[in-house]
């Protein structure tokens, strides 16, 4: 194969505009430390959490959550994880080959300065086809919470519920520190817990629940989080990333909240909102419009400026 010629001056501008963008699109988590130095420092924590996933160090192997973390690197301006997320999709490695992807990821990490991408840009050269994933929300699912350093201090039992909580949140579009918030509230990461309104598991899964989003075995804890993440999705979309409705729907059933318009006047359920907020610290999360349609409540409502997706 021959290489391509270098990019034209117009191209790299181009390109130089697109790594703007898509760098720009990642937002600090609130209270989060900013600025150039904290996103680098970001980006590289999720850099090497993504290694660990790609070659299984330490982890279950896992390529398609290593392609997640490479993206939400990426989009910190990560060169590194632009190279990486690029020859997954060169050689089809827990994605769907796609050279365009891979010649554009290479060029911006090449722009950047990463010799390696620089060299395999020479055969892919640059189309602009920019991967879904650098296109997300304007509020990012993965913020810089550390989980490891969260769960340091539990049980090796609450831990491996934890860790699963934490692997799995992202594919449902969740922050793994929202996950986390409600699983402690419901059932402090117990398995085998039940309420004495029946819920059960590690998510309090009630059984109407747990057959909406098809949870056969509510006591196995990883089918039982997939159920309750697949709940927590369906709330965040029909109450448009609100996280105190989400919660107290969660706690109380989303016909509650409509009912009342708002958190429902449970001492409960506002001790449960609170629990909630206090860990998260923050009120709106990333919700998917596809999911189902906004509730009554706040259709009714002129949504917020960069709210959604």
């Amino acid at each position: 194969m021959k290489p391509r010629p270098p990019l034209p001056l117009a191209r790299r501008h181009a390109l130089a505009g697109l790594i703007v963008a898509c760098t720009a699109a990642a937002q600090p988590a609130a209270g989060a430390e900013t600025g150039p130095a904290a996103s680098a420092r970001q980006g590289r924590y999720l850099v090497e959490q993504a290694l660990a996933y790609e070659h299984g160090e330490g982890v279950r192997r896992d390529p398609e959550h290593a392609a997640v973390l490479y993206c939400e690197a990426a989009r910190l301006g990560d060169a590194e994880a632009m190279y990486s997320l690029g020859w997954m999709y060169a050689n089809g490695r827990g994605l769907a080959r796609n050279d365009g992807y891979a010649g554009t990821l290479f060029a911006m990490a090449a722009f950047l300065g990463n010799e390696h991408a620089g060299k395999l840009m020479r055969y892919t050269g640059y189309s602009g086809a920019v991967p879904d994933c650098l296109h997300p929300p304007r509020d990012s699912i993965l913020d810089d919470w550390r989980a490891d350093e969260a769960i340091a201090a539990m049980s090796p039992e609450r831990q491996r519920v934890a860790r699963l909580l934490v692997e799995h949140a992202p594919r449902f579009g969740i922050r793994p520190r929202f996950a986390l918030a409600i699983a402690l509230a419901e059932s402090n990461l117990n398995p085998n817990a039940v309420s004495p309104k029946n819920a059960m598991g590690v998510m309090q899964l009630i059984p109407e629940t747990a057959e909406r989003f098809q949870v056969r075995k509510p006591f196995d804890a990883e089918e039982n989080i997939k159920g309750g993440l697949a709940y927590l999705r369906w709330l965040l979309a029909y109450f448009r990333g609100d996280i105190a409705l989400a919660a107290a729907a969660y706690n109380a059933g989303e016909g509650n909240v409509d009912k009342y318009r708002g958190v429902p006047p449970f001492r409960e359920t506002q001790r449960y909102v609170e629990r909630i907020l206090a860990f998260v610290r923050t009120r709106q999360h990333p919700f998917d419009t596809r999911v189902v349609d906004a509730s009554p409540m706040i259709q009714a409502v002129p949504p917020l400026p960069g709210r959604g997706s």
